[in-house]
């Protein structure tokens, strides 16, 4: 029984360790990420606009 409450809380706190790191809207990974290949795509379309004209 003990170690069924162990496996159990131990997994909850993976979830909650998961989202707070990795899902979080403001600070997440996903987020930082998002952002990041946003700008990475904006930054190449205004090299790759210049040479197709």
């Amino acid at each position: 029984m003990r170690n069924i409450l162990m496996t159990v809380m131990l997994l909850i706190v993976v979830v909650v360790l998961f989202t707070n790191i990795i899902t979080n809207d403001s600070t997440g990974t996903k987020k930082l990420i998002q952002d990041k290949g946003t700008s990475i795509n904006t930054e190449i379309g205004t090299l790759i606009l210049p040479g197709a004209k």
